[in-house]
């Protein structure tokens, strides 16, 4: 008589899960709910770092800073991939297990899900593995894509639909095309039934960092040193920076010219031309931008020849051409002399990675996520120049999430809040202890749902 084999033994997971999206510059934690907000999301700055002061600020406590000049990061992600685990351990102590952490919680009764960048070299995938069962030994456990998670969302919705019924909350997107820029890079994620596509993922090495360091020598030569002033760069970037429609045009209404010829494009011109006053950590801890000032009254308040007695002497930068050259990489990176095509070429040459019979559906199903997506005009030069690049024959439909910077996150929420659709892609610590890593890597690259 044949022995009788054992029955599966049924999983069990705890109530509570952990979403964590670990990008690049913020870090977009929290817990699942039942009600999915936003809310629930908290943005922590995923970096350490070192004021003029010598002293160390971790991750959330960045916000009690008060003067950022010169201040020095160290980020434990590097170009999208997480390869500093002392910084990434003491970020992550600071925040969930210390004892008055924002988001405390006891690994051993919680699940996690983490976000990765596509094309994770293994030996960081197997790292990260070893950390979160070894060394935390969190209950339960789940690694995938960030672009993945959005299609658990209701993706619909952002096209004008109407709201998907709760029958339908956990299942996943059928074809969705997902542009992701971000901090790190930007890459194109074709998914199908919220699977990657991992043969058509495409990225483009230029992200938020690499455009604040271009600003940064392009403000170094035209006005100030400002080459270690990433934290101010980066405000600026944020504040004063465009997406043209037309860059040569721009260009030229921003190009010195003569007298004569200047004043008659004077009008045109200061559209573009602004002021931004740096900050002064005695009076204001950030700065801002304004219309520009031509007149010699506006020179001589900044040289402080009619400061009074008390007065603060304002200290600002006018800036034209630098708004809108510096985005302009992220469709045109070969004016730095990169060797590769701008967004709306690689979102094309990702499709070219998919059988035919998906293209209509992936054209009429394009997500954006991520920082880069809120600048002002980028969602308008992305639709354009896709349309021109796609057959004629496919509707092209371009939608940007509510909060692109949280969407993987609220797409993780999603996923969560369906016991079943979360029993589907975890793993417990008792099955890695008895598979160990490397079945543990077979399984969250085969597919997100065993």
């Amino acid at each position: 008589m044949a022995p009788r084999q054992a029955k599966p033994v049924e999983r069990v997971l705890p109530t509570q899960t952990l979403i964590i999206d670990n990008g690049a510059h913020t870090m977009k934690a929290g817990f699942a709910t039942s009600t999915l907000r936003l809310e629930d999301c908290q943005a922590i700055p995923n970096c350490l770092a070192k004021d003029r002061g010598k002293h160390v600020w971790i991750g959330a406590q960045l916000e009690k800073c008060n003067d950022f000049g010169e201040i020095a990061f160290r980020r434990p992600v590097e170009k999208g991939f997480l390869v500093n685990w002392e910084a990434q351990k003491a970020i992550w102590d600071n925040t969930f297990f210390e004892k008055n952490a924002k988001l405390a919680c006891d690994p051993q009764t919680t699940n996690l899900i983490l976000t990765e960048a596509p094309n994770t070299p293994v030996s960081l995938q197997t790292n990260c593995d070893q950390v979160i069962f070894e060394e935390y030994e969190f209950a339960s456990y789940s690694r995938c894509l960030g672009p993945s998670l959005n299609a658990y969302q209701d993706i619909q919705s952002l096209f004008g639909a109407p709201p998907r019924g709760h029958d339908l909350a956990a299942l996943p997107a059928e074809c969705l095309l997902v542009i992701d820029s971000g901090y790190s890079h930007s890459t194109v994620t074709p998914l199908f039934n919220g699977r990657p596509i991992q043969q058509a993922v495409r990225r483009l090495d230029i992200g938020g960092k690499f455009m604040t360091n271009y600003l940064k020598e392009l403000i170094s030569i035209r006005h100030y040193n400002m080459l270690d002033e990433s934290y101010v760069m980066n405000e600026i970037k944020e504040a004063v920076c465009y997406v043209s429609q037309d860059f040569k045009r721009d260009l030229e209404r921003t190009w010195k010219r003569t007298s004569i010829s200047r004043k008659k494009a004077i009008g045109d011109e200061r559209d573009i031309v602004v002021d931004y006053v740096l900050p002064d950590y005695n009076a204001h801890k950030h700065g801002f931008m304004r219309p520009h000032d031509p007149s010699p009254t506006a020179k001589m308040r900044k040289m402080g020849s009619m400061a009074g007695a008390g007065d603060v002497v304002e200290d600002y930068m006018t800036l034209g051409n630098e708004r809108f050259m510096v985005p302009e990489l992220l469709f045109s990176p070969g004016d730095v002399g990169m060797k590769q095509e701008g967004l709306p070429a690689i979102a094309l040459q990702s499709l070219s990675g998919l059988p035919p019979g998906l293209w209509p559906a992936m054209l009429a199903n394009i997500l954006v996520v991520g920082g880069n997506s809120k600048i002002e005009g980028f969602m308008s030069r992305l639709e354009t120049e896709i349309r021109q690049l796609a057959p004629s024959e496919c509707v092209v439909r371009i939608a940007r999430a509510s909060d692109p910077i949280k969407s993987n996150w609220l797409g993780g929420a999603y996923l969560a809040a369906d016991p079943a659709a979360l029993k589907a892609v975890q793993v417990t610590r008792e099955e890695y202890n008895e598979n160990g890593s490397a079945w543990l890597g077979k399984v969250f690259s085969v597919a997100v749902r065993r």
